[in-house]
């Protein structure tokens, strides 16, 4: 056989065997242009095939507020926005989200929000959540690839004041670990298989066997320590294969340990055939197989889509408010995705680009969908997943705040945490307030979001607190004192010129109010931009500088404070659009 005919052979062979089943395609990685522009083709193909029409793009105001919140996980300084909003560059969006990324407080909010996914809000489950986040900021800021750092998390050993990865697992031992198999699946491979636990799943072909085992590859794993008084270790000890378990109608039957795929096939089984007793007896050492590096090994194999369909979808419904699937990680037969295709093609280039989370980040909010207002026209109207229909992304979806998002959004806002403080009087106030905003705004559950969803309590808290007072009080460090001191209402074009003293504020002060209402639009502008992002329309700025001029006020601050009140505690600041 020639060259020539030996390339037709193999070319020919290739196609049959593809064909036939015996390999998979090879998923060709497109450069980050071609990525998203398939993501607005096949976005577009779901607006026509709906005969929906987009919303328009979101000016860039409203770009800053959103991609801030959603990578930093809070809303931009005022410096951060007018730099942006004053930027000619072309491509000043993608360079604000790569700016974004590189921010630390990315680090702080990514490690935030898979704290709560990992092991809920309180401080002191699995031995630590200190250190699980130590150990979550460190895996952020190094951006190691996702799969290893789903598999750092399931193999996780010894101390957790040594290894914060420790946490995840330790927290969720009890109960023969049923909890840590649910969570397992449920995060890493976006299926909910709680509910197989005590019977077979009523929608679908998942087994109740299926989910115990799964649960048999935590069954050897043991916590020593108590997690609410210290540190924890984990180790391994040998387990058996078989778990038994009891039927719907009270019968006990036995499973074998396996990976539970996603689909409901059985795809491996750890056949350990070893006698431990036997070999302690006869003296011999043998390297015995961990169980848990099995299951990670499974669940991150890369010729299986489930681990990065899951953290697309999540991703993706980070920054739009809905992923592919409602919620998020609740995938299967029963559970349809919006966009199929757009999935499975963003999970395989997110595993050719070895797993990347700020490479995803960068595709989506470079994408047609994530630059759309959230105003919605006339012919988009039905693109409303609230109401249960499937999402069509036409423009974006109001995000409620999480309670960290709110709590450091307002710290922005108001620099309340720096009035009259030292830094570490701050950081120690921060966290104090931190836990108050939490108890009240927030549920110390494994929850896709938690959110400010505008109760007493809450409304409360917001228009009467201690943070709220200390932001109003206009005290030494705080934005607002720094807007009222400014000749321009511009606080940074001032920042050389503040005063240095108690003295020299306190003259300041009584020199503005002798002429408090020179330069008030531009104040009150400031005070827009920093809370919502956003100037004041005409008629805000009318009513606004009306009411501030007719106020009898000895303090120029009180003249602001009213303003500035209404606008930390409207629905639109404590809302993501």
């Amino acid at each position: 056989m020639n060259h020539l005919s030996a390339v037709r052979f193999l070319a020919a062979f290739c196609a049959v065997a593809i064909a036939g089943g015996l390999a998979a395609p090879v998923v060709r990685a497109d450069s980050d242009s071609e990525i998203v522009e398939n993501i607005n083709q096949r976005i577009q193909q779901g607006w026509e095939d709906n005969e929906v029409t987009p919303s328009e793009r979101a000016d860039d105001a409203e770009f800053a507020r959103r991609a801030s919140l959603d990578i930093i996980g809070r809303i931009p300084t005022y410096s951060e926005l007018t730099v942006f909003l004053e930027s000619e560059a072309r491509d000043k969006r993608e360079r604000f989200v790569d700016q974004l990324l590189d921010n630390e407080d990315y680090i702080r909010n990514s490690a935030s929000i898979w704290g709560n996914l990992l092991v809920g809000r309180a401080n002191n489950r699995g031995g630590g959540r200190a250190s699980l986040d130590r150990w979550l900021r460190n895996a952020i800021y190094t951006n190691i690839p996702y799969d290893q750092f789903v598999k750092e998390l399931l193999t996780a050993e010894g101390s957790s004041d040594k290894n914060g990865a420790v946490v995840f697992l330790s927290s969720h031992l009890n109960e023969m670990a049923v909890p840590a198999t649910s969570i397992t699946s449920r995060l890493f491979l976006g299926r909910q298989l709680q509910c197989t636990q005590c019977h077979n799943h009523p929608f679908n072909d998942w087994q109740q066997a299926q989910f115990w085992g799964m649960n048999a590859f935590f069954r050897g794993t043991r916590r020593q320590g108590n997690p609410n008084r210290g540190a924890v270790t984990l180790t391994d000890a040998p387990a058996a294969t078989m778990v038994d378990f009891e039927k719907r109608n009270g019968t006990m039957q036995s499973a074998r340990r396996q990976f539970f795929d996603g689909d409901g096939a059985q795809i491996a089984e750890l056949d350990v055939t070893v006698d431990i007793l036997e070999l302690r007896n006869r003296g011999q050492k043998q390297a015995l197989a961990k169980p848990r590096e099995e299951l990670a090994n499974y669940i991150t194999d890369p010729s299986k889509p489930f681990l990065a369909e899951t953290q697309v979808n999540r991703v993706w419904g980070d920054l739009f408010g809905y992923g592919f699937t409602k919620p998020v990680d609740d995938m299967g037969p029963h559970n349809q995705a919006s966009h199929p295709e757009l999935l499975k093609y963003l999970a395989g280039q997110f595993r050719e680009a070895g797993y990347d989370n700020k490479r995803l980040i960068r595709w989506i909010a470079a994408s047609d969908a994530y630059n759309l207002t959230s105003k919605f026209n006339e012919a988009n109207l039905d693109d409303n997943p609230a109401a249960g229909e499937m999402p069509i992304f036409s423009h974006m979806y109001l995000k409620q705040f999480r309670a960290e998002q709110l709590y450091d959004s307002l710290l922005i806002a108001t620099a309340a945490d720096q009035a009259g403080r030292t830094s570490d009087q701050a950081e120690a106030q921060r966290a104090t307030w931190l836990r108050q905003f939490v108890q009240t705004f927030g549920t110390d559950e494994n929850d896709e979001s938690t959110s400010f969803n505008g109760t007493i309590p809450q409304a409360l808290l917001l228009m009467n607190g201690q943070l709220m007072n200390n932001a109003l009080g206009g005290g030494s460090g705080s934005f607002l004192r720094k807007v009222v001191l400014s000749a321009t209402g511009r606080p940074d074009e001032d920042s050389k010129n503040a005063p240095k003293t108690a003295a020299q504020a306190r003259l300041a002060a009584t020199r503005a109010a002798r002429s408090r209402n020179k330069n008030t639009p531009a104040k009150i502008e400031t005070l827009f931009l920093v809370a919502l992002s956003r100037e004041p329309t005409p008629t805000e700025l009318d009513a606004f500088n009306d009411v501030y001029a007719k106020g009898k006020y000895s303090d120029p601050v009180v003249g602001l404070q009213d303003i500035f009140w209404s606008l930390l505690n409207s629905n639109e600041f404590v809302i993501n659009h």
